[in-house]
């Protein structure tokens, strides 16, 4: 399987800046000689036009977000077709600080990834427990739970890629054990196969405070399939370093 390392800018980098990273990202990708890897970038909704100008036709554009009606009286939200239409292949759906901040559960998740796939987006579900819920051990009733209500029924893989991405762990440079991901990766494995055909061929990212120190690491854990970048994505040398990882260890 291919692995996908996605870059999450979130609401960050302004477009000059955007359009540098991806020019620069792009002259790298293109001096491989082996593309073993997917590499994925999704800028903020007003830096997505720049990104897509400045990146090469072998990378991957993404959205963070979208809405799950095709048009109407949604203010500030944005469409599915909008975002096929600027050019995005990608769209991240119910990262963990969308499900807080803004309430979205999973019911609103399974509308959203309907409406992307049928705009002929592949979507990313991010799952994930809180520090509260991995203290109860609860951890893998809550992804189990996420992926059965997040997940539109009869997918098939390439429509389809996950992010686990620990609550507890995104930003804080906390990580749960190579054992616990590879516990939560096999649980999500176990859950696809129950709606998605070809589960075993689905992407299941690692989310979480994923950097250049512990990426090869973590990258080699079983069903990690590559990474959902945040912070470390905005830099770009430590974006490559992390790609570097997955390629070696393809």
């Amino acid at each position: 399987m291919i692995p996908l390392i996605a870059g999450n800018w979130k609401m960050n980098l302004m477009t000059e800046e955007a359009a540098a990273y991806a020019s620069e990202l792009s002259n790298r990708y293109q001096k491989e000689q082996e593309k073993k890897c997917d590499v994925l970038l999704c800028p903020s909704f007003i830096s997505i036009p720049t990104v897509r100008d400045n990146l090469s036709d072998d990378l991957y554009l993404g959205a963070q977000n979208c809405h799950s009606a095709s048009a109407g009286a949604y203010t500030g939200d944005i469409s599915c077709g909008m975002l096929k239409d600027v050019g995005c292949q990608y769209v991240i759906l119910g990262h963990s600080e969308r499900r807080s901040a803004y309430g979205e559960g999973n019911s609103s998740i399974k509308d959203k990834a309907l409406a992307a796939i049928s705009a002929g987006l592949n979507v990313i579900i991010c799952v994930g427990e809180t520090s509260e819920e991995r203290n109860l051990g609860e951890t893998l009733a809550r992804i189990s739970e996420q992926i059965k209500g997040s997940i539109p029924e009869k997918l098939t893989s390439w429509e389809l890629t996950i992010a686990y991405e620990p609550v507890w762990a995104i930003g804080t440079g906390l990580t749960p054990t190579f054992d616990e991901i590879a516990e939560a990766h096999s649980t999500i494995r176990t859950c696809l196969a129950e709606t998605v055909e070809s589960a075993s061929e689905v992407r299941i990212l690692y989310g979480g405070s994923m950097n250049p120190q512990n990426a090869h690491d973590i990258l080699s854990v079983e069903n990690v399939n590559g990474g959902l970048i945040g912070g470390a994505s905005l830099k770009l040398d430590d974006f490559w370093s992390i790609y570097a990882c997955a390629k070696d260890l393809c």
